[in-house]
């Protein structure tokens, strides 16, 4: 057994032991989730409109309640919610798994999520664009009726194009008619290209060229120069010029033309290297979320919000 797959095994084997130990012999426990009962329109003199609730709530609540009257049913332990957090927990180790190596946790963890993801995104587009602005369209009275009473809409008939062209891209599905779906994935690929071209060109290109079209004599709001600001825009400007020699490849870069080449590549350079660490801080910050988590709602170690007995 190599060396790496020895530590990784003893590793978890710690790891099982601890969660054990957590589990079974803490006096606090570990990954619990309770809920408080809350009563929506308690004012209503019809009960059955009388809904109720169930909110989180912290664990030093849950004991408060129940050392106050233990027959208490206001506070009560979430079995749903508890293994969610235990399901969440599993699957970011699992997924962490693959810092040794590709495993058949972390491939069930990727294909979960995959397959859930898929799953949410073609209800909520089902819910939010087939319905409301297609057979809403088509069928107002109809989608009235079962899936979104009061909507407001009127028969447009020309929405009848993309039923057809929807139908068309189901198509793919046929081996014998897979054919048919070019047409309409043609159309979706022309328009989007279009559409995104035009945004790009608004959002993008020419706000950059407006954004650098400044004056180097920068003023305060009294009227008085702005050093500081000045010199940003004479470095903005000079940054811009140098970067815009760089990839002007008509002329060799040499004399004049070649050092304000490299000047370009030093900004370009400072430009990457900061869009990369802004990259790998918002990482960071989504594994420190994860640990938190781990630490926190699952394992207890960690109280920040005061939220446990422990922290009182």
């Amino acid at each position: 057994m190599k060396r790496e797959t020895v530590i990784w095994v003893i590793l978890l084997v710690i790891g099982g032991l601890f969660l054990m130990g957590r589990l079974f012999f803490s006096d606090q426990g570990m990954g619990k989730v309770y809920v408080q009962a809350v009563e929506i329109n308690p004012d209503d003199p019809v009960p059955e409109h009388r809904w109720i609730r169930y909110e989180n709530a912290d664990p030093k609540e849950y004991k408060q309640a129940m050392d106050e009257n233990p027959n208490q049913t206001e506070f009560q332990l979430s079995i749903s919610r508890t293994i969610g957090i235990w399901v969440a927990a599993f699957f970011t180790l699992f997924v962490l798994s693959f810092l040794y190596r590709d495993n058949p946790f972390y491939k069930i963890a990727e294909s979960v999520v995959v397959g859930v993801s898929a799953g949410y995104w073609m209800v909520v587009g089902f819910w939010t664009t087939i319905i409301p602005n297609l057979l809403g369209k088509l069928f107002p009275v109809w989608i009235n009726s079962w899936a979104m009473p009061g909507l407001e809409a009127s028969r447009e008939l020309m929405y009848i194009f993309p039923l057809i062209l929807g139908i068309m891209l189901l198509m793919r599905l046929s081996p014998k008619g897979a054919w048919i779906s070019r047409w309409p994935l043609a159309f979706i690929i022309g328009t989007t290209a279009g559409i995104r071209l035009i945004g790009f060109l608004h959002a993008d290109f020419l706000t950059q060229i407006r954004n650098t079209i400044i004056t180097i004599w920068a003023t305060d709001p009294s009227g008085a120069f702005d050093f500081w600001g000045s010199l940003r825009s004479l470095v903005l400007i000079i940054g811009v010029l140098a970067a815009i020699v760089y990839f002007f490849f008509s002329i060799e870069h040499k004399g004049i033309v070649g050092k304000t080449a490299k000047l370009g590549i030093w900004f370009l350079m400072i430009t990457f290297g900061a869009a990369f660490g802004y990259t790998v801080m918002g990482r960071i910050a989504l594994l420190a979320i994860r640990m938190e988590f781990l630490m926190d709602d699952w394992l207890w170690l960690i109280d920040p919000a005061l939220k446990r007995t422990f922290g009182m």
